[in-house]
Order: C-alpha cells, then sequence, then structure tokens
C-alpha cells in the first residue's frame, strides 16, 4: 500500500509541475521522474509479491530508496530559481518517507536518507542549486531527519520489544515451566508437522518414551524440591542425549515421563539414542537410595521405530513405545526395549539393555554387526 501511495505521489507532481511549474526546463525533470523513480516504484511494486518478497524486497528497497532520493536531487538541480523552493520541498516528503513507510530498519533509513543529504549538499557545492536556499533546504532536511529519526528509532525499539514479550509468551505458553522442555500441548501440535513431514519425505521416525525409575520414591525420600532438581537435571540429560537433528523433538510427557520424537532415525539410530540416553543418566550420579533398581537415578525406555510405507500415526507410534516401555519394566527397569510395528499384534518387545550387559559381563565385544544380529535374534 505505501508503494501504490507512492506511485500516486509520483504521478501526482507530474500533473501539478506541468500545471503550476511552468517554465523552460521541465523536459529534463521529467527523464529523471519517468526514467528514475517510476520505474524504481514499479519494480518494488513487483518485488511485494509472495513469492518474491521474503528473498528479495529488503535487499532492493535499500538500494532503490536512495536512487529514488537522488533522483528527487537532480530535479531539483534541473529546477529554476523560482521553481527550485518547491521542488526541494519534495525531499522532506522522501525523507519521512524513507523513515516510515517503506519497511526499512532505522539503520538503513538514516542511511538511505544521509545519502540524499549527501546528494543534495554536493549539488550545492557544485553551484547547482543556489547557496541561500540550499543552506535553508539543508537546515530543514537536518531538522526533519532528527525529528523523523527519532520516531523511526522509537517505533522499532516498541516493535522489537513487543517481538520479544511475543516470543516470551509463547515461551511459556509451549514449554515446560520446570523442565524446559516443551509440553504435551505443544508436542501434539508439532508431532502432527512433524509426521506429515516424514511421510512426505518418506523418512522413518523413532519414539523414545522415557520413565524416571521408581520416582515417586525419590519425592518422598528426598522431598518434593529436590525431585523438581532431580527432574531438571535428568531432563537435560535427555535432551543432550536425544536430540541430534535440528526435527528431533524432546518434550515432557507428563509427570516424570519424557518423550523423544526423533525424524530420520532408523531402528539402529534409535537403539543407539535409547543407550545412549540411559547412559547419560546414570552418568549424572544423582543418589536414590529408595530405588530397588540401583543406588542411583536410573530410567526405563521404551522404543519404537516406524518406516516409510507404513502407517504414518503419531498416536500409533506412542502406543507403540508404551508397550516397550512396560516391558522394560518388567524385565527389571533402567533399560530400554523396542516395541516392533510387525509385533503389535502380538504385544512383544524386544529387551534392549539387558542382552548388552549380559554380553559385557561375559567379556564379549560386540561390533556393530554383531549388536544389529542381537536386535534381530531378540525381536
Amino acid at each position: 500500500m505505501s508503494l501504490l501511495v507512492a506511485l500516486g505521489t509520483t504521478l501526482g507532481f507530474t500533473v501539478i509541475d506541468h500545471w503550476l511549474l511552468v517554465g523552460p526546463r521541465l523536459a529534463r525533470p521529467d527523464i529523471w521522474r519517468f526514467g528514475l523513480q517510476l520505474p524504481l516504484v514499479l519494480i518494488m511494486l513487483v518485488l511485494t509479491m509472495p513469492r518474491l518478497y521474503l528473498r528479495w524486497y529488503q535487499p532492493a528497497i535499500q538500494i532503490a530508496a536512495p536512487l529514488f532520493g537522488v533522483g528527487t536531487v537532480l530535479m531539483a538541480v534541473e529546477a529554476t530559481p523560482a521553481q527550485l523552493p518547491l521542488v526541494a520541498a519534495r525531499l522532506l516528503l522522501a525523507a519521512f518517507y524513507f523513515y516510515f513507510m517503506l519497511g526499512l530498519s532505522f539503520n538503513a533509513a538514516l542511511r538511505s536518507n544521509l545519502l540524499l543529504i549527501a546528494a543534495y549538499a554536493a549539488a550545492a557545492l557544485a553551484g547547482a542549486i543556489a547557496v541561500p536556499v540550499a543552506t535553508y533546504s539543508l537546515f530543514v532536511l537536518l531538522c526533519a531527519n532528527f525529528i523523523g529519526g527519532a520516531g523511526c528509532y522509537a517505533l522499532e525499539y516498541a516493535n522489537r520489544v513487543a517481538f520479544l514479550e511475543r516470543r516470551r509468551l509463547a515461551e511459556v505458553a509451549t514449554h515446560d515451566g520446570l523442565t524446559g522442555l516443551l509440553n504435551r500441548a505443544a508436542l501434539e501440535e508439532q508431532a502432527r508437522t512433524l509426521w506429515q513431514h516424514a511421510q512426505i519425505a518418506r523418512l522413518p521416525v523413532s519414539v523414545l518414551l522415557i520413565d524416571i525409575d521408581h520416582f515417586k520414591a525419590y519425592n518422598d525420600r528426598y522431598g518434593h524440591q529436590e525431585g523438581d532438581r532431580c527432574l531438571r537435571e535428568v531432563a537435560a540429560a535427555i535432551r543432550g542425549a536425544a536430540r541430534r537433528r535440528p526435527l528431533d523433538v524432546v518434550a515432557r510427557y507428563g509427570g516424570e515421563e519424557i518423550i523423544a520424537v526423533l525424524v530420520d532415525s532408523t531402528r539402529a539410530d534409535a537403539a543407539a539414542a535409547a543407550d545412549g540416553v540411559r547412559r547419560a543418566v546414570s552418568d549424572l550420579g544423582i543418589a536414590h537410595s529408595a530405588s530397588t533398581t540401583q543406588p542411583y537415578v536410573t530410567v526405563s525406555i521404551g522404543v519404537t521405530t516406524i518406516e516409510p510405507g507404513e502407517h504414518y500415526s503419531h498416536e500409533r507410534a506412542v502406543r507403540l513405545a508404551d508397550v516397550a516401555l512396560y516391558a522394560t519394566k518388567a524385565h527389571g527397569r533402567d533399560g530400554w526395549s523396542f516395541q516392533s510395528p510387525e509385533d503389535e499384534a502380538t504385544g512383544t518387545a524386544a529387551a534392549g539393555e539387558s542382552e548388552r550387559e549380559q554380553a559385557a559381563l561375559r567379556g564379549e565385544a560386540m561390533d556393530e554387526r554383531q549388536a544389529a544380529g542381537l536386535l534381530k535374534t531378540a525381536s
């Protein structure tokens, strides 16, 4: 809309110049009006189209704005002494337009106006503009820049503060206040987009459902404040171990349960992530004397992977991960189990960490091929 106003203003001055500013040198100002200013406005109007705007508008307007101002200066140079005060008054319109109407940042608008002032001063020094008129116009132009610049800066500052406040409100609305992870509602909203993206790109998606072992007993033994501290530290460890790609999401699912949705994650990737999460939490070494599993805080993890070509559903993946989580608890906790979609009907899950620990106790070193074979055997 601002550019449409600029187009109307440019054409309006064309009419009023030929109507009121009758003189011997109107032809040459028309060269700058129709050869420079009007094409610039039309080009910028084209660049407001949605498919061009985000990429091209800002770089182009930072070039077009000062060029438009230089065109106004060149028209003032071509004006007669009688016409000059009226033509020079347009510089004020250009100055305020740069500050408020074109979507320029304060720095870009100030830079455009400084170039405008420099071009007008250079024309005056070259003798193209009468010194008294040039001095008066430059003073008025400087005053206009002080006023417009202050207003533009205040407006930009207010917009930045409002933006940060909106972001802060969004953070509060979408993140759990205790752990800093996404909350359940935000997870459900983002999950739809993630699964749609994965389905279109035919990417596997893995889900890890993580539960802190004997957390109620921890709260009863150490108190709720220590329980909150424990939950924060465990959540941070899980986020650090599970998130490996930009699209990966870690959220607080409820109570002491945390969920990780890993896009473009194969079954082997999910197994590695589950193993990393379990070890990251164990490495915290948070004492838990009320636990019947270990003398420190541990987690149980349920894992599943939905491969391309299968029925894509966040709800289905969570259901499978939940079956695997109960299998882990049934195997003694402090580990992870994998629930394959193929075994959904039977409800059986492949235990992960228990077999790996037994192999370690026997002193068996497993390479990647052996680990893959173990998972296949277990399933």
